[in-house]
C-alpha cells in the first residue's frame, strides 16, 4: 500500500479512504486469477505516466466522449470490456445518493458504448441505504455488500475502534494513528479479511459471467 501521512486534516475521511483502498486491492488480488483462468485480462489502472512511471487512472469514455474513472475492468483478449467493477465505501448515508447515482450513470453510459459488457459489479462497503441499493439494482448492477458493522468488527481485531460520531474528531485521530502504525502486511490483511464476507458469492458470480458456455441474449 502507498505510504500514508501521519498528519491529516480529516482523520475520519483519511481512514475511510484507506479502508476503501484496502478493499479495492483485496478485490483485485482475488479476481485477477479468475480472469486469467478464463483467458481474460484484469485491469485496475491506466497506462504508466512516462515522466513519473506511476500508473494513471483507469478511464473509459462513453459515446459522448465523457470519461469515467472505473476501479477495474475484466476484458477479453481483444481488449473488449466484459465486466465493469467498482468498490465503493461510505461511512455516512448522506453520501449515498451521490455515489450511488455516479455508479448508475457511469455504468449505464459505458454499457451503451461497449456492447461487449456482460455485467456491472459493485462491492458496497459501509452504510448503504436500501433506496440507493434498489436504485443500483434497477440499473442492472450486481451488488455485493460488506456492512459497516462487519468493518467495525474486523478493525477491532487490529485494535482500531471504528465507532464514532461525525463530530468526534479525537476518536477519529486515535483510530487513524493506530491504523498508520500497523505494518503494511497487516493493513493489507484488513482488506483480505473484509472481502471474506462476500468472497464466495463474488467469485461464483464472476466465474459464471465469464463462462462462455452460457448462452447469451444479444
Amino acid at each position: 500500500m502507498k505510504k500514508l501521512p501521519k498528519t491529516v486534516a480529516n482523520p475520519g475521511s483519511a481512514l475511510g479512504e484507506a479502508i476503501g483502498l484496502s478493499i479495492e486491492l483485496a478485490v483485485n488480488k482475488k479476481l485477477d486469477p479468475i480472469a486469467k483462468k478464463n483467458n481474460c485480462i484484469y485491469t485496475a489502472a491506466g497506462r504508466k505516466n512516462p515522466k513519473t512511471q506511476l500508473n494513471t487512472k483507469l478511464l473509459l469514455k462513453d459515446s459522448n466522449g465523457i470519461e469515467y474513472n472505473i476501479d477495474a475492468v475484466i476484458a477479453n483478449t481483444k481488449l473488449q470490456p466484459l465486466i465493469l467493477i467498482e468498490s465503493k465505501y461510505i461511512r455516512y448515508k448522506k453520501h449515498n445518493r451521490d455515489k450511488g447515482s455516479w455508479v448508475c450513470t457511469a455504468h449505464q453510459s459505458l454499457r451503451k458504448r461497449f456492447s461487449s459488457v456482460r455485467s456491472s459489479v459493485t462491492i458496497l462497503a459501509g452504510n448503504w441505504s436500501k433506496t440507493s441499493k434498489t436504485m443500483m439494482k434497477s440499473a442492472d448492477i450486481l451488488l455485493f455488500e460488506i456492512p459497516f458493522s462487519s468493518i467495525c468488527k474486523v478493525l477491532n481485531k487490529f485494535g482500531i475502534d471504528f465507532i464514532w460520531d461525525e463530530k468526534e474528531r479525537d476518536k477519529a485521530y486515535v483510530a487513524w494513528n493506530k491504523f498508520i502504525a500497523l505494518p503494511d502486511s497487516q493493513r493489507m490483511n484488513i482488506g483480505d479479511e473484509l472481502i471474506l464476507f462476500i468472497e464466495r458469492d463474488l467469485e461464483s458470480a464472476i466465474t459464471a459471467i465469464l463462462d462462455n458456455t452460457i448462452p447469451r441474449i444479444i
